[in-house]
């Protein structure tokens, strides 16, 4: 029989926070693979950084146990922190010194000599793209180059676990796609990355599986796939002529289809779930027969958005 602790970077059981009379993390459990990249997404509040804090032994357990590479992190703690490095929301770089500046700095901290923390620092600058300004100060980086710094320097040592806390808010769309990039190559290298994020492209785009976290609970679990399958074969997007029309077209579809709309932050647009996608064409011909207009309409695949929607709407 295999020995589980061989197959799981992370195992947590019943994991929970309080502070105070509020719950941050309620009795959670996870279990990452090795060399995969598992997606915690949730919205602001939802008890991400909270766990993430948790399992990098920056902050106490309350309840349940939680193990790295089958270590207890309450209890060996001094063998975990070897392994593992921490991205937080924030850059941590030092904004004075330069690229190559900072990077030395770190692997002088980590144990380098000098010879080998310059070549450290001109390896790492050269794979995160930023070989070119490495003689400039972090402050005159934008926001990409300095999260690509940042990461940088969280593996300095490469770390066999790598934990990113939201690592491309507030990045351009460019930005992102080159974070994506760097997080893509360090788990082909055989880093586990366990990954917050608010941004449900970015989970579909980068982990393996994920867990869906809101209200300091995790309400779902499983491949983007998965995930997507559990609230319905489709989805029928449909945008209103008039915005007058929409709470009638509301009622419509609701009889039509046999589900209820999920919220939408755009007046025009409404989204339903769609078992039977004869139902949409049902659904179609009510609104036509009841004068109510449409500019356009598509059934297609949930996305991770209308999955998150779907699963919250109710808590």
């Amino acid at each position: 029989m295999i020995n589980e602790i061989k197959d799981y970077a992370v195992e947590v059981h019943g994991l929970n926070k309080q502070f105070g009379d509020f719950t941050a993390v309620d009795e959670i459990d996870l279990k990452i693979q090795k060399g995969t990249v598992y997606g915690f997404l949730g919205p602001n509040g939802a008890g991400k950084t909270t766990t993430l804090k948790m399992l990098t032994t920056l902050l106490k357990i309350d309840n349940g146990t939680a193990k790295i590479f089958g270590h207890d992190v309450a209890k060996e703690a001094k063998k975990i922190r070897p392994r593992i490095a921490l991205t937080g929301q924030y850059a941590s770089v030092d904004e004075d010194l330069t690229g190559t500046e900072n990077l030395v700095m770190i692997s002088r901290l980590m144990g380098y000599s000098k010879k080998e923390a310059k070549i450290r620092s001109a390896e790492l600058l050269e794979a995160f793209g930023l070989a070119e300004a490495a003689s400039k100060q972090a402050k005159e980086y934008s926001g990409g180059m300095r999260r690509r710094l940042d990461i940088a320097a969280s593996i300095v040592v490469t770390p066999d676990l790598l934990f990113l806390d939201e690592p491309t808010t507030g990045l351009d769309p460019r930005s992102r796609n080159q974070v994506w990039a760097v997080i893509r190559a360090l788990t082909s290298a055989g880093t586990t990355v366990l990954l917050t994020t608010q941004y449900l492209e970015e989970a579909d785009q980068l982990a393996d599986r994920i867990a869906v976290i809101n209200k300091g609970k995790i309400i779902a679990e499983g491949t983007a796939q998965e995930l997507k399958s559990s609230v319905g074969s489709g989805m029928l997007h449909i945008t209103l002529k008039n915005e007058a029309d929409r709470e009638k077209a509301e009622t419509i579809l609701e009889e039509s289809v046999g589900s209820v709309l999920h919220e939408s932050s755009k007046s025009l647009q409404l989204f339903i779930k769609v078992d039977d996608p004869s139902a949409s064409a049902k659904a179609l011909t009510d609104l036509t027969a009841q004068h109510i207009e449409y500019v356009t309409f598509s059934l297609s695949q949930p996305s991770l958005d209308e999955v998150f929607l779907a699963l919250t709407e109710d808590e």
